[in-house]
């Protein structure tokens, strides 16, 4: 069982949630070129050194920023998914999530999904947070694949060493070849690019429903993986 937090935890973790949220606000007020400790400091009324206390730099900001906003979609990933449901139902409600998110956050996607903000290089820590969403998928996958309910279509093979050794180990549990590895990737990649399509306004006069086309590309890239669509 773990101890409770000491007052002084409690009140470091608020403040610590509080310096985020003013963040992200500059995020979506000016985007990553202008957000800094000072102008945080200065929206919540503090010395730039308090705020020193908690981040370090504007890097060390800004990671906390990526790995929130991994969580936060990767959750969302996970939440959506419910392993009673067939493999196709759980496949759309996962991606259906992960847009959902991504709406409601737009400029939180960008920052992990958009642009690499200059001069910045993200330490190790985000890689695991990133996996979260897209390992959701692996796992519905790996269930079909299970039950016998994975079944690729015929069409080009992806050569072996065009996949790292390590994505050919997603899950534990699940050894995938590495076409069916290849999908996966080209399924998370498809999900990630048509969000971003879609928030950049890239198809505007191209799509007359984003919903009910994002729901075919789901599904799409659901049968390339090998899932049964009706």
């Amino acid at each position: 069982m773990n101890a409770p937090k000491t007052a002084r935890e409690r009140a470091r973790a608020e403040l610590t949630a509080e310096i985020l949220a003013a963040a992200r606000r500059q995020l979506r007020e000016s985007g990553t070129a202008q957000l800094s400790l000072r102008s945080v400091a200065r929206e919540l009324g503090m010395a730039s050194s308090a705020v020193y206390r908690y981040f370090a730099s504007r890097d060390d900001l800004l990671t906390a920023l990526i790995v929130q906003a991994y969580t936060e979609v990767g959750e969302a990933a996970e939440d959506a998914d419910d392993p009673a449901a067939a493999p196709e139902e759980r496949w759309l409600a996962v991606w259906r999530a992960v847009r959902a998110w991504s709406l409601d956050n737009r400029h939180e996607y960008a920052l992990i999904f958009g642009t690499p903000v200059p001069g910045y290089v993200a330490p190790h820590i985000t890689v695991e947070v990133a996996g979260r969403m897209p390992l959701t998928l692996a796992r519905i996958a790996a269930a079909a694949k299970r039950d016998g309910n994975l079944t690729p279509p015929t069409g080009p093979v992806c050569p072996p060493e065009a996949i790292t050794p390590e994505m050919l180990v997603l899950l534990e549990d699940e050894a995938f070849t590495p076409d069916e590895t290849a999908r996966l990737i080209l399924a998370w990649n498809r999900l990630v690019g048509i969000i971003g399509y879609e928030l950049h306004g890239h198809l505007v006069n191209v799509t007359a429903d984003d919903a009910l086309f994002f729901d075919h590309t789901a599904r799409t890239e659901g049968a390339r993986l090998g899932l049964r669509f009706r």
